[in-house]
C-alpha cells in the first residue's frame, strides 16, 4: 500500500491485440520523483521506448494518465494527460484534456491506462472496476458517428447493458482520427486533447472509444485541512483579475484584444501582427453577441469556457486560438462562422489550431502558385465543406490532412509553413514577443504555447517586459516551463499559475507594475541562480496554494523548491526521449518568415533572434550545444543513476 493519498495506487497495462490485462508497477519513489499526469508518462515511455518506434505501429504505447490531485476537490484539478508517439511530430507528444475521463478512470480504480497493441477490429473499451472489455464499435453503431453522437450511442449502450442509469466518463475520437487525419483529437465531454494527433493514434489503432466508471473513491491525507485549504484558495482566485475577472468574463477569447495591442495577433498567415477588423472576432464581442452560459470543467471555479448557438443547438464557444487563426489569420472577420466552424471541427474531432493553420498555409501557397486549391484570403465560401472534406480525406482535404510540414515539404513553401518540429504554432505571432518565439522552438513537443512555458504573459499580455529584447528571456522560459510542467502532472489547469502574479502587477498603470516590468529583463542572474539551486525557495509563498494543495490532499512534503525540481526532472526526461528519436538542435526551429523577416521593415529587432536565444537557453538548462541533456543533468535530476 501507497503511503500517499490522491493516488488509487494501481496502473493497468492493457493488450488491444491479446486481450491481456497486467498491472504496471508505480511505487512510492516513482511518485514522489514523477508524481503524475504528462511526467508520470514520459518516466512510462522512456522506460519502455528505444527511439526506433513509430506512431502507426503496435509498438507505440498510449499512456492515459491522472494527477494524485484529479478527484480531491483541489481548484481545477480535472484534467487528465495522453501520451504516445505523434504522426505530427514523430517524438513523445502529451496532450492535455479537461473533461471528466481522468475522474472517471480514477472511480474505475486506476491512476493510469497503458495500451499496447493493435485492436484487431473497430473497437471500443469498457473498464468498470478490474473488468475491462473490448466491444466491436461497428456492431454497436459507434465507429463513424461524430464526438457527439458518439459518446451518447456509448451512454446508451453501457444503461442498456447496466439497466439503470450510469455515470461514467468517455474519451472519443471522431471521423478525423478514424481516417488518420494526423492533427486529430481525443474528446472527453466537450473538451478535447487536441494536440499533436493523439486521436489518430487511436484510430490507426481501431479505439473508437473508452468508456470508464466504477465505485472507487479518491483517498485524501488530511480531509479537514483539504477543505479549510480549497475553500482558502478558490476565494483567491475568485478575487484574482485573471482567474475571476477576465477569465469568467471573457475566457480565452478575452485576450485578442491585448494580442492586438501587442502587435502578436497571428494575421494573414503570420505575415502580420495586427488585424484591422480585430474588433469583430473578439472576446468582447462573443461575450455581447453570442455567448449563453459560462462553464467549467469539474471543479473548476474559473469556468472560462462559452456557450454559443450553432444551427439551433448550444455548443461549446471558441477559444482564442480558432478566433485568432480563423479570424485574422485567414482574413476573416464574420465570428458567426467561426462559431460554425469550431463546432464543425470538434464534432469531426480535430484540433482546431494544425487545422486553422493549414488551411492559411493553403490559402498563401494558392496565391504564390505553388499549390492550387481555390483557397484565398478574405474568402470564406466552402469552409465548411472543406472542414469535413479533411476529416474525410475526401478531394483536396485528403492533402490538408497531412498538416503544413508535410505540405511544404512536398510543394514548397517552407519558410511560410507555420510550424516547429510538425507541431503549428498558436496564434501568438512571436516577432513582438521574441521570448515567446524562443519557447515556441524549444519546445518538446513541437510549436505549443504552453509547453514553450508561456511567456508572453509577461511579455505584453499580463506584464509588460520589453518584448524585444533578449537578456533574461531563457531563464524565465525555463522557470515558467519548469513550472507548469508540475502543475500539468499533478492533475491541476494551468490557468491557476495566472493568479501566481499579484494583481497589482498587471494593471500597466501602477507604479510597481511599471519597475516591475522594467526589471524582468535584469533578473536573469537572479532567476538562473533559483534555476540551479530551487531548494532554496523553502519557504511559503502567499501566491503559490499549490504546494500546500499537494501537503494536505496527497499527504507529500512539498515546498516551491521542490515543485520547481520535479518539473524540471520532468521537462529534462521529455526532452532525453526526443533526442533518442533523433531531435537536435537544428530542430529547435522556427519558420524563415519569423526569424529573418522583421514584421516591421524598418525595425529589424521585430524578429525573432533564434540562434542567440537557442545558446543562452541550452547553458541554462545544462544541456550540450546540440541540445541534448547532458549526463551530468541527468544525473542531477536522478534520471540517470551515479
Amino acid at each position: 500500500m501507497s503511503k500517499y493519498s490522491g493516488y488509487m495506487d494501481k496502473v493497468a497495462k492493457f493488450d488491444l491485440t491479446t486481450g491481456k490485462l497486467e498491472d504496471y508497477p508505480w511505487s512510492d519513489t516513482d511518485k514522489e520523483m514523477y508524481i503524475g499526469g504528462k511526467i508520470m508518462a514520459n518516466k512510462i515511455l522512456y522506460d519502455n521506448l528505444t527511439g526506433k518506434e513509430e506512431a502507426y505501429s503496435e509498438e507505440n504505447m498510449i499512456v492515459i494518465s491522472t494527477g494524485p490531485l484529479t478527484g480531491t476537490g483541489v481548484p481545477a484539478s480535472n484534467r487528465f494527460n495522453i501520451s504516445a508517439i505523434s504522426p505530427q511530430t514523430g517524438i513523445i507528444a502529451s496532450s492535455n484534456c479537461g473533461g471528466n475521463f481522468g475522474y472517471y478512470l480514477k472511480k474505475a480504480g486506476y491512476d493510469a491506462l497503458i495500451l499496447t497493441g493493435r485492436c484487431a477490429e473497430h473497437s471500443w473499451l469498457e473498464i468498470y472496476n478490474d473488468s475491462f472489455v473490448l466491444h466491436n464499435a461497428d456492431r454497436e453503431e459507434v465507429w463513424g458517428k461524430r464526438i457527439t453522437d458518439a459518446q451518447q450511442q456509448l451512454r446508451d449502450v453501457i444503461e442498456r447493458d447496466n439497466g439503470c442509469r450510469m455515470k461514467c466518463g468517455i474519451i472519443t475520437i471522431g471521423p478525423a482520427g478514424e481516417n488518420l487525419v494526423r492533427y486529430a483529437g481525443v474528446f472527453s465531454d466537450e473538451r478535447t486533447a487536441g494536440r499533436a494527433g493523439l486521436g489518430s493514434v487511436f484510430g490507426w489503432k481501431n479505439l473508437k472509444a473508452i468508456v470508464a466508471y466504477g465505485n472507487h473513491h479518491t483517498p485524501i491525507h488530511n480531509e479537514k485541512k483539504t477543505i479549510a485549504w480549497n475553500k482558502k484558495w478558490v476565494k483567491y482566485l475568485k478575487e484574482h483579475p485573471g482567474t475571476g475577472g477576465m477569465m469568467p468574463k471573457l475566457g480565452t477569447a478575452g485576450l485578442v484584444t491585448g494580442m492586438q495591442t501587442a502587435g502578436i495577433l497571428a494575421t494573414r498567415n503570420y505575415a502580420q501582427g495586427q488585424f484591422e477588423d480585430f474588433e469583430k472576432v473578439s472576446g468582447e464581442a462573443l461575450a455581447e453577441e453570442y455567448n449563453i452560459v459560462n462553464k467549467g470543467c469539474l471543479s473548476c471555479p474559473i469556468r472560462c469556457a462559452r456557450t454559443v448557438k450553432v444551427d439551433g443547438k448550444q455548443v461549446k464557444g471558441p477559444e482564442l486560438e480558432i478566433l485568432g487563426l480563423m479570424g485574422g489569420g485567414i482574413l476573416n472577420n464574420d465570428l458567426g462562422l467561426i462559431n460554425k466552424w469550431n463546432n464543425e471541427m470538434d464534432e469531426l474531432g480535430m484540433d482546431t489550431i494544425s487545422a486553422s493553420s493549414t488551411i492559411a498555409w493553403a490559402m498563401e501557397a494558392n496565391e504564390k502558385g505553388i499549390f492550387e486549391s481555390g483557397l484565398e484570403f478574405g474568402k470564406t465560401e466552402g469552409i465548411t465543406e472543406l472542414i469535413e472534406d479533411i476529416a474525410f480525406r475526401r478531394g483536396i482535404g485528403n492533402e490538408l490532412a497531412e498538416g503544413t510540414r508535410r505540405l511544404s515539404e512536398k510543394y514548397g513553401g517552407k519558410e511560410f509553413a507555420i510550424h516547429s518540429k510538425g507541431l503549428e504554432l498558436a496564434a501568438y505571432e512571436p516577432r513582438r514577443a521574441v521570448g515567446q518565439g524562443l519557447g515556441y522552438a524549444v519546445s518538446n513537443r513541437g510549436g505549443c504555447h504552453l509547453n514553450a512555458g508561456y511567456l508572453v504573459y509577461l511579455e505584453g499580455l499580463g506584464l509588460h517586459m520589453d518584448s524585444q529584447s533578449t537578456k533574461g528571456k531563457a531563464e524565465l522560459i525555463m522557470y515558467l516551463q519548469d513550472m507548469l510542467e508540475m502543475i500539468s502532472a499533478t492533475g491541476q489547469c494551468i490557468f491557476t499559475s495566472y493568479a501566481l502574479f499579484p494583481a497589482a502587477l498587471l494593471d500597466p498603470s501602477t507604479s510597481v507594475s511599471k519597475i516591475t516590468s522594467s526589471l524582468l529583463t535584469k533578473i536573469g542572474p537572479i532567476v538562473a541562480f533559483l534555476n540551479k539551486h530551487p531548494e532554496l525557495l523553502c519557504f511559503p509563498l502567499p501566491v503559490f496554494h499549490h504546494d500546500r494543495g499537494m501537503k494536505y490532499a496527497v499527504g507529500m512534503k512539498m515546498n516551491m523548491g521542490k515543485y520547481m525540481r520535479i518539473g524540471e526532472r520532468g521537462y529534462n526526461l521529455e526532452r532525453y526521449i526526443d533526442t533518442l528519436f533523433g531531435i537536435t538542435a537544428k530542430d529547435d526551429s522556427l519558420p524563415a518568415r519569423l526569424t529573418d523577416v522583421p514584421q516591421d521593415p524598418s525595425d529589424d529587432s521585430t524578429r525573432v533572434p533564434l540562434e542567440e536565444l537557442k545558446k543562452k537557453y541550452y547553458a541554462t538548462r545544462g544541456w550540450t550545444e546540440d541540445g541534448v541533456p547532458t549526463e551530468s543533468t541527468l544525473k542531477k535530476l536522478g534520471i540517470r543513476k551515479g
